[in-house]
């Protein structure tokens, strides 16, 4: 007979440190009180992150191309090869938002684009090469099935793309592609795309390289609660085997445009999603809010409820304004929210090395 978890007890396991079960962590998505996730939440988040300090990063998503060959039913920004829409920047229009960003106080390109069917291994290193080169700017750039379709292209190992790539320049790998680790969601909303288990394997490939990443989750779509839990659990025992993640960065799909259509997370959900997150990964040290799909005033609730980086100040994107959400700011309109939010804000590196306090 299967027994119920029990709130009191799991608030103890949280108090003391210890690790929660999935069917804990899940209890705790279905039926935790709001406020009651909150408070515990914030709860590990001082513990981990002691002095009340909230980090950001100021760079800028280059999508050096929206062609692609993935097609996700919830991807408004992706176009089809051959559709008069599409686009692939030149290596200069990629060199004058380099420029912009460095003149912004920028330290970080985020580049991911689309599944190009033209653009190889070999594009890629020529193009980080001639970055570096140029700019004193760290490359957190290709998301993990970015990796997997140049490894597939090219007849190459995982190991072999990657040891490549970070000799050509590339710093860090952003966590993008993940959605829900849980192939029956991932054959649902994105069939051609990079499954579970072989977004796993790039991303420990990367961390027992050297290079670290984050994690991503996509929620709201069409997963069930237990399947977050269980994405969840996957970036967790990752974690214990690798310790190469920075940060978990969970954000609610944006249904706008697309052809899976729906209605987008609530404020609500994203709160309690985001809460679990702190509660559930343990070993997971930075918790990122989600400005872009939240809008600032979320975001400053979201500080309350577990999470203690604002992301980036993100001087282009593209995807989620594609689905018809718009939300920007600056560096000083992010320190601001911060700072009135009741925090110290610290701009940091990709690393999440603070190099600078407001």
């Amino acid at each position: 007979m299967r027994t119920e978890p029990d709130l009191v007890l799991i608030i103890l396991k949280i108090r003391q440190g210890e690790r929660l079960s999935p069917e804990e962590g899940l209890f705790l998505l279905e039926r935790g009180d709001l406020l009651t996730l909150g408070w515990l939440a914030d709860e590990v988040r001082k513990l981990k992150h002691p002095g009340g300090i909230v980090t950001f990063v100021i760079d800028r998503n280059i999508n050096y191309t929206n062609i692609c060959l993935c097609g996700c039913r919830f991807c408004a920004f992706y176009r089809s090869p051959g559709d008069p829409e599409g686009y692939l920047l030149s290596p200069e229009e990629i060199f004058r938002k380099i420029e912009e960003t460095l003149a912004a106080g920028g330290t970080q390109i985020l580049m991911q684009g689309g599944l190009h069917p033209e653009l190889d291994l070999e594009y890629f290193e020529e193009l980080f090469a001639a970055i570096k080169a140029r700019y004193p700017i760290c490359l957190h750039s290709l998301s993990p099935v970015e990796i997997d379709y140049l490894a597939r292209r090219s007849g190459l190992t995982v190991a072999e793309v990657i040891t490549r790539l970070r000799a050509a320049g590339l710093d860090s790998i952003p966590g993008g592609g993940a959605e829900i680790l849980v192939d029956r969601v991932r054959r649902e909303i994105s069939p051609h795309k990079t499954k579970a288990g072989r977004w796993l394997e790039v991303t420990a490939t990367a961390h027992r390289l050297g290079l670290k990443t984050t994690a991503t989750m996509m929620f709201g779509s069409r997963e069930t609660l237990a399947e977050r839990i269980a994405h969840l659990d996957a970036v967790r025992r990752l974690q214990d085997d690798t310790g190469g993640f920075t940060a978990f960065i969970p954000w609610p799909y944006q249904p706008g445009n697309t052809a899976l259509g729906g209605e987008p997370a609530s404020a609500w959900d994203y709160l309690r999603t985001l809460a679990v997150s702190r509660l559930y990964l343990d070993n997971v040290p930075n918790l990122q809010v989600s400005w872009v799909t939240q809008g600032a005033k979320i975001a400053q609730v979201a500080l309350a409820f577990g999470a203690n980086d604002f992301g980036s100040t993100m001087l282009e994107e593209n995807v989620v304004r594609a689905a018809g959400v718009c939300n920007t700011s600056s560096a000083p309109e992010i320190a601001a929210l911060i700072k009135n939010a009741g925090f110290r804000p610290a701009q940091r590196d990709n690393l999440y090395k603070i190099l600078k306090y407001y």
